[in-house]
């Protein structure tokens, strides 16, 4: 248990203050103590002196351990599972943990969630444990509309991603790893399971191990115990073998043959004798990933150095000696310098694309060998999807390892769109930071935004929790992004300090490289400014080396209110306090340039200052600095006071408790301390039996959190203790299921919540994941979030050749309109402009007559003429008989109706067109009115011509009846043929003349 000491003690001297040496014990607690009845003023104040703070109501009790409400801002990490596509192209699915989300393909945007449904009560905490993760997801062969996932508690779902609910949940008793079906066993579903044991590997150099797996065939039938319960048991499970460490498992296209990669090692079996168990057809190096042709009977694997194989073994003289390890016949590809992540097939079996960690999509074409790049994608390529989309353009889905996706066309192969949410530290063991190395988090006032790490270290990312959206990238240290120089990795230059004033108007980041054998170590400190108008950061002034070549330990802004001068400080390794401030210079044509100056440099006799915390008003700075705390006065630099005692001989960090800034607690490794600056002795300390990580203080109220890491083994947990000025026992008692890098208060979050005292907290977790946690986390409700239809979403569909060639329909998207709203079409006020194209946008049976509609357009097309304007006379007007340039009358640009995309048309498209115009199009010629003499006239022209050649009636017309001659008798000279009417044409498109 933590031991409490409370108590005032009195200072050694007014400058250098050290306890009296004796144990903890020997000072008596007390629940409320007492301040010296004198108190001397450090400084001038403003205003009245602060007054002794009441105690808590009840605090002689220590308090229980509760769990605190969190919630994750994003994915610890990128899934292993690889996004599926619906049939028709329109969604996709995306592993998320223990759910999976549904996006849509158009819009980029989350329509539902698929989340599992929470365990029951555990009985060792005492509260609702989270669902297990989900390994492995496919569609249902069967019926496109379901799908099918399998999770690390042995359960196999079956949900209707329409309606978001779950059909059937299957129970193995095994966790699995990988799942396939194909449509012609109808019944059964097959799995790769982990079976509990690990298999180590003779050739790595390290003692690693990989697991061993059984390939199931399970049925979906359960047993009679289990028919009516929610989790059924399946009624007959076979196993068809054994793999080592599966990385793949699949069905040819034809379903002939069952396919399993682990290790070095391919697994074949017919699906006409799972009882002969596989074939072990070996590789020489380890497989990473496995993907079948769509059409032919073959399939290809990516191995550990960035080949990738076609294996020709699924032919009927597949040797029967099953057991045995073969070999077979192969071609291999080879231009990735580290493991191939993942390939894919497109649709029509040409092309094959694959990824990996060079952060580069090549295309293999495979009939010449042929490739091509798509470089810079963003992060490491972790998986590659192709949407099997059967109309449009094929596009590329790359999941990259920072949990964000981006979209290829295949026809200009460039990056269409990316969806990002949070973009996380790359999770590669070749680049992945210590758990020391500092993780930089900010809030920044004018925009709410967080600022956090992106998925290279040299770049920093804003995002909203409001909005829950990523506002934009900030590159501090422009870098290659090269994923590593042969196996030893490069190092990268890495943001660990971004700090923002309280104004929000200025950002100071410090980046960091670490040296090596070519070049020495590197450290810039960036000043940023804000542009309220472009939502933009600008590089306002760049230092160099700020503390030589050492690292800087901390960086602090001094609070300020408009008006008043900024000012930061920032300590290094080198033993240096330095200051900076703001200088003004003015140009020749009278603009004021603002820069940063160093303002002062302060030196540490004797420690290494690792922290810089300041007061609420600004008047005084602490630095830690080995066994003591020292405090500067913060507009003359001098040192006013410094705090010693022997129960922290190592002070990690000192902070400023409370609106007076009377209280400074100091934090070491297992002690905290809390000073009373007026009375210059210490208020209380506290002892704790665990590891201190880190203190902050509540924004607003006279308390602060301290931060302990919980020795538990299995699940990382931290315990979060809630303090008051006037006692050492906690006032609460908190714990969250993660370690911390790092944690800031957040204002806006709690003012979301209904309660005023609330204390919201954001913090990256070692594992990278940003969380929220608190007493009464709100969040906004994102779109998506929660299990919905998917029925009646308003994603645009596909454009066809139709709309290429003609424009997009006038009724596309038209919802159903009322039959009144045609009543006033012709009532309304003069139109002008492209207003008069509305008018159409109806169905044609709701539509007046046109006749009715003709006066009101012309009227807004043509204004009446001024009597002002007519010369002589008022009413008689002159007619003036002379041609008018049109182009040149009109002052608004012609404007189309929609722009036009490259896209490619398949050959059923095409052909359905084809007959189309055969049908409808394309008829047998009119047969023309003929003069006496045989020649035909047509509109009054004689020979008319059709494309540049004459056109000659048919020389045997048919008889004329004796009616026709007859009327032709009466007629007087040659006749003509009056031809119909052609249907009126308003902005392109053409409309049948409506009866009267």
């Amino acid at each position: 248990m933590p031991v409490p000491v409370e108590g005032p003690r009195p200072m050694a001297t007014p400058k250098t203050s050290k306890i009296a040496s004796g144990s903890a014990e020997e000072a008596p607690p007390s629940a409320s103590p007492a301040p010296d009845a004198k108190i001397r003023k450090l400084r001038k104040r403003k205003g009245k002196e602060p007054e002794d703070v009441d105690p808590p109501a009840d605090i002689s009790q220590p308090v229980e351990d509760k769990s605190w409400t969190w919630k994750p801002l994003t994915e610890s990490s990128a899934s292993r599972v690889a996004p599926v596509f619906t049939k028709d192209g329109r969604y996709f699915f995306s592993v998320v943990e223990s759910s999976v989300k549904i996006y849509s393909v158009a819009t980029g945007r989350v329509v539902s969630t698929l989340a599992a449904p929470p365990p029951s009560e555990s009985a060792t905490t005492g509260g609702p444990s989270r669902p297990a993760a989900v390994t492995a997801a496919i569609l249902n062969p069967h019926n496109p509309f379901q799908l099918i996932t399998g999770s690390a508690d042995g359960l196999v779902r079956f949900w209707d991603f329409l309606d978001a609910i779950v059909l059937r949940t299957l129970k193995l008793p095994y966790v699995i790893m990988h799942l396939a079906a194909h449509e012609k066993f109808k019944d059964h579903i097959f799995a790769a399971v982990a079976s509990g044991t690990k298999k180590k590997t003779h050739k790595s150099k390290k003692d690693s191990a990989v697991d061993n797996a059984y390939v199931l065939q399970v049925s979906f039938q359960p047993t009679d115990a289990s028919a009516s319960l929610a989790v059924q048991v399946p009624s007959d499970i076979y196993q068809i073998g054994r793999a080592r460490g599966p990385t793949g498992l699949g069905f040819s296209p034809s379903g002939a043959w069952l396919v399993a990669t682990g290790g070095h090692k391919a697994y074949v079996c017919p699906t006409s004798d799972f009882k002969a168990g596989f074939t072990k057809f070996v590789s020489p190096q380890a497989l990473t990933c496995l993907a079948f042709h769509p059409s032919e009977e073959y399939f290809a694997t990516g191995d550990a150095i960035g080949c990738i194989r076609l294996w020709y073994c699924l032919n009927s003289n597949l040797p029967k000696t099953y057991g045995v390890e073969k070999k077979a016949q192969t071609t291999t590809m080879h231009w990735h310098a580290h493991a191939v992540s993942s390939i894919a097939f497109t649709a029509n079996g040409a092309y094959l694309v694959s990824g990996g960690e060079e952060a580069v999509l090549v295309i293999w074409q495979l009939h010449s060998g042929q490739r091509e790049y798509i470089p810079r994608v963003g992060a490491p390529i972790a998986h590659v999807s192709v949407s099997k989309a059967a109309d449009g353009e094929e596009e590329y889905l790359l999941s990259l390892v920072d949990a964000s996706f981006a979209f290829v066309r295949s026809g200009t192969l460039s990056i269409s769109r990316t969806i990002s949410r949070v973009k996380l530290d790359p999770a590669t063991s070749q680049n992945q930071p210590s758990a020391s190395s500092p993780a930089p988090l900010a809030v920044h006032f004018l925009t709410s935004a967080l600022i956090l790490p992106s998925s290279h270290g040299s770049t920093l990312q804003a995002f909203s929790p409001s909005s829950a959206k990523l506002l934009y990238e900030l590159e501090v240290t422009p870098s290659n992004r090269v994923s590593r120089r042969d196996e030893k990795a490069l190092e990268q230059p890495r943001v660990q300090h971004a700090v923002i004033d309280e104004l929000g108007e200025w950002l100071v980041t410090i980046d960091w490289r670490e040296s090596d054998e070519t070049f020495r170590a590197e450290s810039h400190m960036k000043i940023w400014r804000w542009h309220q108008k472009s939502a933009t950061w600008t590089l306002n002034t760049r230092v160099d080396r700020p503390h030589g070549l050492h690292r800087v330990t901390a960086v602090a802004f001094r609070p300020v209110s408009k008006g008043t001068e900024s000012i930061f400080v920032t300590t290094g390794e080198d033993g240096n306090i330095k200051s900076w401030r703001v200088q003004s210079t003015t140009q020749k044509s009278g603009e004021t340039d603002n820069f940063w100056v160093s303002r002062c440099t302060l030196s540490s006799r004797s420690g290494t200052p690792s922290h810089v915390s300041w007061s609420t008003d600004g008047s005084l700075f602490a630095v830690s600095m080995g066994p003591h705390v020292a405090i500067y006065d913060g507009q003359t630099n001098i040192l006013c006071q410094v705090l010693t005692s022997p129960e922290c001989p190592l002070v990690a960090s000192a902070h400023f408790v409370g609106s007076s800034g009377r209280y400074v607690a100091v934090v070491g490794p297992r002690d905290l301390i809390l000073w009373d600056l007026l009375s210059h002795s210490v208020r209380w300390q506290f002892q704790s039996s665990l590891s201190i990580d880190r203190l902050v203080a509540h924004p607003r109220e006279e308390s602060f959190s301290l931060f302990e890491r919980l020795a538990t083994q299995g699940t990382p947990s931290t315990r979060v203790l809630v303090f008051h000025p006037s006692s050492s026992l906690p006032v609460a008692s908190w714990t969250v299921p993660f370690h911390l890098r790092n944690v800031v208060s957040h204002a806006s979050l709690d003012r979301l919540s209904a309660n005023p005292l609330s204390f919201t907290l954001v913090g990256i977790t070692d594992t990278w994941s940003v969380v929220v946690f608190g007493d009464d986390v709100c969040l906004p409700q994102e779109d998506g979030s929660t299990a919905r239809g998917i029925g009646t979403d308003g994603a645009p569909g596909k454009r066809t050749l139709f709309q290429d060639i003609f424009g997009k329909s006038a009724f596309a998207g038209l919802t159903n309109v009322p039959a009144s709203s045609s009543v006033t079409l012709a009532s309304a006020q003069p139109w002008s402009g492209r207003e008069v194209a509305e008018v159409f946008d109806a169905p044609t049976y709701l539509m007046p007559p046109l006749g009715s509609l003709f006066d009101n357009l012309l009227d807004g097309f043509l204004t009446p003429r001024l009597s002002s304007d007519v010369p002589n006379s008022p009413t008689a007007v002159e007619h003036v008989d002379e041609d008018v340039d049109m182009a040149d009358e009109g002052d608004d640009e012609p404007f189309t109706v929609d722009t036009r995309i490259e896209r490619v048309v398949n050959k059923q498209e095409m052909e359905s067109f084809i007959g189309l115009f055969k049908n409808y199009g394309i008829s047998a010629p009119t047969q023309m009115p003929t003069q006496p003499n045989g020649v035909s006239k047509t509109n009054g022209m004689r020979n008319p011509t059709v494309n540049g050649h004459a056109h000659t009636p048919s020389s045997t017309p048919n008889p004329p009846n004796a009616k026709t001659v007859a009327q032709k008798a009466e007629m007087p000279g040659p006749t003509s043929v009056e031809l119909a009417p052609s249907p009126m044409s308003v902005n392109g498109r053409k409309r049948k003349q409506s009866a009267v």
